[in-house]
């Protein structure tokens, strides 16, 4: 089934919200009922894997599941010579709508738990050892969504996926961000999962360079550039409308 891009839209802001409550709510709770930072992180991690896969399970079908800007420009990028993935306008139209969505996500857990609903977070979050981790963090679930659908299987993306940022949560030293929309979403908020405005700017360069260097070993692994319309799962495409023949 397909959607018109106003739907799309509005898909992947919902989504990219809840992906974000489930991270900010779940930090919040864990840290009320535990003063164990692994404890915490073990809650949080957990949480955010259950959400991340059930939204691609039932989003996907819309939007494709992005809730990313890093995948739908890379999905953009392979795919801006063909017909099959994102245009310029589907860009245009999705990153503002993942921001906004993660924004309004973070202030909905705040509310939640009965904190301010808008305090910048002072977690700071600026140091070289964790631009690294966003690197490799980020040009590992490109891989991974590219990856995928360069071998047709494309169908796993909510359990691959989910799995794999659960696992980056612990291998990677910045707790596996990996998405610029949710890194600015995750700095309106001053609990647990928050991350300092001072510190975006470097993360959101490093998920960046992340994304091209994942593009990069698609190509070198797979021999060829990854199908356009890759994402978490393909992209719905809105059919052409076509004039009706008058007899």
């Amino acid at each position: 089934m397909s959607a018109p891009l106003g739907r799309r839209a509005l898909t992947e802001a919902v989504g990219t919200a809840a992906l974000v409550t489930v991270v900010v709510g779940s930090g919040i709770q864990a840290t009320e009922l535990t003063r164990d930072v692994g404890v915490q992180l073990l809650a949080n991690s957990l949480a955010t894997v259950f959400g991340l896969g059930v939204l691609i399970a039932l989003l996907g079908p819309v939007s494709g599941a992005h809730f990313n800007p890093v995948v739908t420009l890379a999905a953009w990028f392979t795919g801006r010579r063909g017909k099959d993935g994102p245009t310029a306008r589907d860009v245009a139209a999705y990153i503002p709508a993942q921001i906004a969505g993660a924004v309004v996500g973070a202030v909905a857990a705040d509310a939640m738990f009965g904190k301010p609903l808008v305090q910048w977070s002072t977690h700071d979050r600026f140091a070289g050892h964790l631009w690294l981790g966003e690197v490799v963090a980020t040009a590992g679930l490109i891989l991974l969504i590219f990856g995928l659908a360069c071998t047709d299987r494309a169908h796993l993306g909510p359990v691959a996926v989910a799995s794999y940022i659960g696992a980056a949560y612990w291998f990677t030293s910045s707790t596996s961000f990996a998405n610029p929309a949710v890194t600015i979403g995750r700095a309106f908020t001053d609990t647990f999962a928050g991350i300092a405005p001072h510190s975006l700017g470097p993360f959101i360069a490093a998920q960046l360079v992340g994304a091209a260097l994942g593009l990069g070993l698609v190509l070198a692994v797979f021999g060829r550039p990854a199908p356009a319309q890759a994402g978490t799962v393909p992209l719905q495409r809105e059919p052409e409308r076509t004039a009706p023949t008058l007899p």
